[in-house]
């Protein structure tokens, strides 16, 4: 395993300086983090493919520090009805086109969100029993036959077109993909070629078992983002694991994100890695630091010295 940092978490910074300090860090690679939600400026899709000029200044300043590039993430909704869905479709459209000329195989996504119905002009994330209301089952099937299924298909036979070969869907709450179950739904329906970026911080605070969950992917993990959570004492077991607080309202939150360490302890994140490795995976391993607890600074340091000393070599 080789350990990258989403760039996203150095937004402020100009490209090289991100890069110098991805440097400075000790990664051997970066995901590129650019559209959809992401506010990084960094390496944009559509700003690139229309300048082949800064394209390749881009990737020479990256080869002249002896970096590599570990993915291309555009992560957002790109099933969402409304503006938002559609300026996140043409922006992963432009990420895995942008991947394929540039000789990147894996794009890092989200499987997206849609409506209940049609009609509907907002997400549903459907998480209600089966047995209520009475609607539920054609909702379910509304969003994943009608919208899901259609919508990956044609992304996937894109992506084959110009040659990248995988995508890894975050399995981000409020996602149709949000766990190894519902990922398997979907590439059961559309091949392969679609995966999980398995990000442990949200199994976490669902209460799952990231390490039970490395086991029911295996080959089905494309990706894997280094990213800790921790549920806070005295708040989860008040008001539970379903939080609406802003994530920098880490005090009275029931769980934060967390810098890698912070939540769960050094000998959980080896054995984590070790069953990853086990199942088949040994590519790239990104740090994705969201920590609000600490500083930036503090938060990479803290994250890359346990990604170093627990990653599977």
């Amino acid at each position: 395993m080789r350990l990258s940092i989403c760039t996203d978490v150095m937004g402020n910074l100009s490209f090289t300086e991100m890069l110098d300090k991805c440097v400075a860090l000790g990664v051997e690679g970066v995901e590129m983090t650019g559209g959809g939600w992401s506010p990084g400026p960094h390496f944009r899709a559509d700003e690139l493919l229309a300048d082949r000029g800064l394209l390749k200044s881009r990737l020479r300043e990256i080869e002249a520090r002896g970096l590599e590039i570990a993915a291309l993430n555009c992560s957002g909704n790109p099933l969402d009805p409304g503006a938002m869905g559609a300026r996140h479709r043409k922006e992963i459209e432009d990420t895995v086109r942008l991947a394929g000329e540039i000789g990147v195989t894996k794009v890092v996504t989200m499987s997206g969100l849609p409506e209940a119905a049609p009609g509907d002009t907002v997400p549903n994330w459907l998480t209600a029993t089966r047995s209520w209301p009475a609607e539920m089952p054609e909702w379910d099937r509304y969003q994943w036959e009608d919208r899901a299924f259609p919508y990956w298909l044609g992304l996937v036979k894109l992506a084959g077109e110009v040659g990248v070969e995988r995508f890894a869907l975050e399995n981000f709450s409020a996602m149709l993909v949000w766990n190894p179950t519902t990922l398997f739904r979907l590439r059961d329906e559309v091949g392969d070629a679609v995966g999980m970026n398995l990000d442990p911080s949200h199994l976490m605070w669902m209460g799952a078992d990231p390490i039970a969950s490395a086991r029911a992917l295996g080959p089905a993990i494309h990706h894997v983002h280094g990213k800790d959570t921790r549920l806070e004492r005295g708040k989860v077991d008040v008001d539970g694991v379903l939080e609406t607080r802003e994530v920098t309202d880490v005090k009275d939150r029931a769980w934060n994100y967390v810098a890698v360490g912070a939540g769960h302890d050094l000998q959980w994140w080896k054995e984590f890695f070790s069953v990853v490795r086990m199942e088949g995976y040994d590519g790239w391993v990104s740090l994705e630091m969201e920590d609000f607890t600490m500083s930036t600074e503090a938060g990479l340091r803290t994250s890359v010295d346990a990604l170093q000393a627990t990653l599977c070599r």
